[in-house]
């Protein structure tokens, strides 16, 4: 199992969660997503994977949602 952690702005309440979750999890090899929301600033999504996933395409499942990831 490999955890990795995106800081993801934009997102302010349960429906960009959900939006979020939907997109992330629809990518292949996700097993679950959680996010701990920010209401103010940026947020952290959790995403448990069968391996690392490409970064581009974790970016751009976010930004299908409407929102952002933070560059690390």
């Amino acid at each position: 199992m490999n955890t990795t952690t995106y800081s993801v702005t934009g997102m302010t309440c349960a429906h960009c969660v959900q939006a979020v979750t939907a997109e992330l999890a629809a990518l292949p090899g996700v097993q679950h997503v959680r996010v701990d929301l920010v209401e103010s600033g940026t947020s952290q999504v959790h995403v448990d994977s069968e391996a690392p996933l490409d970064t581009g395409a974790v970016a751009a499942a976010v930004d299908e949602a409407g929102y952002t990831v933070v560059a690390s």
